[in-house]
């Protein structure tokens, strides 16, 4: 069976947060954008259409929603605790690249976001 790298993409993922530096960004909250995109082998489940054979996002999202739920000061923190969790649950990934952006940060003026991107590979996490 030939390797067939597949990219899988969760995008546009809104979550109301309590992240920040600022103690009332911690108390008011906040809202978050959140996109994955993954790299897997998907030969597998081309040909025998079985979820089991998949990547199942579904459980991608899930640690994505319960790591949003984690206070956190640091996007980065919130990205990388993100990775770590979807290597550990889903075997099946290759490179797993994270975008975590804050909506209209509070830094002085009118900004539509601020976001961190982290990428990690499965070599990596071994």
């Amino acid at each position: 069976m030939q390797n067939r790298m597949g990219i899988i993409e969760i995008e546009g993922m809104e979550f109301y947060a309590y992240h920040g530096c600022f103690t009332e960004e911690q108390i008011v909250g906040n809202k978050f954008m959140v996109d994955l995109r993954l790299e897997a082998d998907c030969s597998k489940a081309q040909v025998s259409d079985n979820i089991n054979d998949a990547v199942n996002y579904q459980i991608a999202y899930e640690i994505i929603k319960e790591e949003m739920d984690k206070k956190s000061h640091l996007l980065e923190n919130i990205a990388d605790r993100i990775l770590n969790k979807i290597f550990k649950k889903l075997p099946k990934i290759d490179v797993a690249t994270i975008k975590v952006a804050k909506i209209n940060p509070p830094l002085g003026g009118k900004i539509g976001h601020v976001s961190v991107s982290l990428t990690k590979y499965l070599s990596d996490i071994k």
